[in-house]
């Protein structure tokens, strides 16, 4: 998510779930209506504790297209120390049980300064980046390839996950992938292993999740001499949770955990639903 991404800077810690991303972080409704579904979640953050900030997720979904939309900032004591927030827009399309992000844009605010970075794909191409203000050029950090910037997927994309048709919706074949994420700076993968499952409930939401462990691998973007990326790389407190979409073969997070360099940050659903609901609803 927007706000995550933020404080793991504040940590200088590597940009997992950016944006989330992981983030996130964000979600898709219904693959397959004949009409136009819309997804919002809220998220509740806090960090070891204590409660830092709110998301708020959105998503539309037609046929054959996507929209995601992401808020975030800080509340309470978190903002009275800084007045950090973030947006963030992604779009792409639908082809069978895959994506293809088509467009990525956030911008992040504080008290100092405004950054937006916009990015264009093609088939999961990056065709274009663009920076403003750009990050400083002095501080050294891993080359990004063309090779890095080819078949990736963007933060907020990187959460509208498909379960193959035939597959449960809760269990491993929910967690057990890699997403290849690019946020326009750096270049990461980040694997899902499944864990086991939880039953949940919170309003609109009451049903069992799938767990997942996640473990961050740096590829390039990241600062040469960054004891954070090694930090993240060697994280085994991680977890991603996540929840089906009845009648579709769509999950999405509900629940993220990690620790970072500055204590455990949980990201967690306490309100959402689908509107319109044509044929499907969420939960059981």
């Amino acid at each position: 998510m927007i706000l995550l991404s933020s404080l793991m800077r504040r940590c200088r810690a590597a940009s997992l779930f950016a944006a989330a991303g992981l983030l996130a972080v964000v979600a898709a409704p219904t693959w397959g209506s004949a009409a136009a579904d819309t997804l919002k979640i809220h998220y509740a953050v806090t960090l070891i504790g204590l409660p830092i900030g709110t998301a708020l997720v959105s998503g539309v979904v037609e046929p054959n297209s996507y929209r995601i939309e992401a808020n975030a900032k800080l509340i309470g004591l978190a903002s009275m120390m800084s007045s950090s927030k973030g947006a963030a827009t992604a779009t792409g399309s639908v082809v069978g049980s895959h994506i293809a992000p088509a467009t990525y844009a956030t911008t992040s605010a504080n008290s100092v300064m405004t950054r937006t970075l916009r990015m264009a794909m093609n088939a999961g191409t990056v065709s274009g980046v663009e920076i403003t203000p750009p990050f400083d050029s002095r501080i050294p950090r891993v080359p990004v390839t063309e090779a890095d910037k080819r078949n990736i997927v963007d933060p907020l994309s990187a959460f509208v996950m498909a379960v193959p048709p035939g597959n449960d919706l809760v269990g491993a074949s929910a967690c057990d992938r890699t997403l290849p994420v690019f946020d326009g700076a750096t270049r990461f993968d980040l694997a899902l292993a499944y864990v086991g499952t939880r039953h949940v409930k919170t309003k609109g939401y009451n049903g069992d999740v799938s767990v997942c462990s996640a473990r961050y691998h740096a590829i390039s973007g990241h600062r040469m001499d960054g004891p954070a990326t090694k930090f993240m790389e060697d994280n085994k407190s991680m977890e991603v949770w996540l929840a089906p979409i009845s009648g579709t073969h769509v999950v999405f997070p509900y629940r993220i955990s990690l620790m970072t360099m500055i204590g455990t940050t949980v990201i967690e659903a306490d309100e959402f639903a689908v509107d319109p609901a044509s044929h499907a609803s969420i939960g059981h």
